[in-house]
């Protein structure tokens, strides 16, 4: 191999080098100090999603509207959202129901859960059924509402 030869391929070499490391560094700054770890899952943005179709959205959309309406102390919005999201006999069953128990017979509670989650679990003779978990600093409770499938109108909530 000619001297020329070899001067150029260890150019050459060193310009890959130069390359690669500069790659390598550019890469490093640009993640962060923890370029090299391995990536790390990212959480999921929230999001919130539902039919005006289905019963179940509807146990929902409830549930977090009158939360949101009782814990601003909008009784005007909640009355409302009773009259259109419940059916007239839970209505009056709630309404007995907290006379007697001095309580909100929606939450089953004197005050507001600080988050509540809702689940189905399952439909059926023309029910849909779900767990309503409310959230009270560290202590949960559950309640469980059933509404009908062709009014989609809540019908049931019992603790």
């Amino acid at each position: 191999m000619s001297t020329f030869s070899a001067r150029r391929t260890a150019s050459l070499t060193l310009a890959a080098t130069a390359a690669l490391t500069l790659t390598l560094v550019t890469s490093a700054s640009a993640n962060g100090p923890e370029a090299g770890a391995p990536a790390r899952a990212t959480a999921a943005a929230p999001s919130v999603s539902g039919s005006p179709e289905g019963a179940f959205t509807r146990i929902a959309d409830f549930y977090g509207s009158y939360i949101d309406a009782v814990y601003d102390g909008d009784g005007a919005t909640a009355d409302s959202l009773r009259a259109f999201y419940l059916s007239a006999p839970l209505q009056a069953e709630l309404r007995k129901w907290e006379e007697t128990n001095h309580a909100d017979g929606v939450l089953r509670a004197q005050n507001v859960p600080l988050k509540w989650k809702v689940t189905s679990t399952g439909s059926g003779t023309g029910r849909t059924d779900a767990t309503v978990t409310l959230t009270w600093g560290g202590d949960t409770t559950k309640v469980f509402v059933q509404a009908d499938l062709a009014t989609r109108k809540i019908v049931s909530i019992r603790d």
